[in-house]
């Protein structure tokens, strides 16, 4: 039995005098061990866990997380606290997967050429975002970060902004047939500090109306994207988080 079995294990020199057999191996093991982790992600539900007070963006914030993107501001801030002391106490609480869920594509990241930005709503003014984005040395001398004034200036294209819910609707984000309807409304309520924004209130809870760039004439980029910064990290109460722990 020992010289049979010997025999059968001696076999697997096949693999260590022939790379090509032991790249198909490797590719082998490595497919099925995908398959085995990877496919039940599709058809679980369960994978996020629901958290109380998320809600897709608003159009206003859908369209400054677009300028956000499109000025490649990921590229120097992650958008992902980790459940690390140094960056709970500097940044808040670590990030949960549901406050991504609407996200194609998601802000994660690892490199911070500047601080991490998914606590940043509430934490500065309006106006400080509006010089932040306009001059970046005038509210913190040592920033690198390039500037941005044009934004100030450029009113914003919301032309597109319905079918942006509709293909993010596809994707699996729950924008409602009402809420694509009232789009081009809902961008213009919440960027306007006369407007009725009882609609607005009920399809986008917590939705912050005001004009956050303090030009009354236009709706600019600049209303969009500090929509966008100042909704970051507002939606959850994290304090019932905090409260769990405790308890435990």
């Amino acid at each position: 039995m020992a010289a049979k079995g010997s025999s059968i294990w001696s076999k697997h020199g096949i693999f260590e005098k022939h790379s090509y057999w032991l790249m198909l191996g490797i590719l082998l093991v490595v497919s099925i061990g995908g398959l085995v982790e990877i496919a039940p992600l599709f058809y679980l539900k369960n994978t996020i866990e629901k958290v109380e007070g998320m809600r897709p963006y608003t159009p206003l914030e859908l369209a400054g997380r677009n300028i956000y993107v499109r000025e490649g501001c990921y590229n120097c801030h992650s958008q992902m606290i980790r459940p690390l002391r140094d960056e709970i106490e500097r940044y808040g609480h670590y990030s949960l997967a549901a406050e991504s869920m609407y996200d194609h594509p998601f802000q994660w990241g690892s490199k911070r050429t500047g601080p991490d930005l998914a606590r940043v709503g509430g934490k500065y003014s309006d106006q400080w975002h509006l010089e932040h984005l306009k001059n970046p040395r005038a509210v913190v001398p040592a920033s690198i970060m390039p500037a941005y004034p044009w934004l100030a200036k450029t009113k914003l294209n919301t032309k597109h902004i319905a079918e942006d819910m509709r293909v993010l609707a596809l994707m699996g984000v729950p924008y409602t047939e009402e809420m694509i309807e009232h789009a081009e409304e809902d961008l213009k309520t919440q960027a306007t500090t006369d407007a009725d924004s009882e609609g607005l209130d009920q399809r986008y809870p917590k939705a912050q109306v005001r004009n956050f760039d303090g030009n009354a004439e236009d709706i600019t980029e600049a209303d969009a994207i500090i929509a966008y910064l100042q909704m970051l990290g507002t939606l959850v109460d994290f304090k019932l988080y905090d409260n769990k722990a405790n308890v435990r």
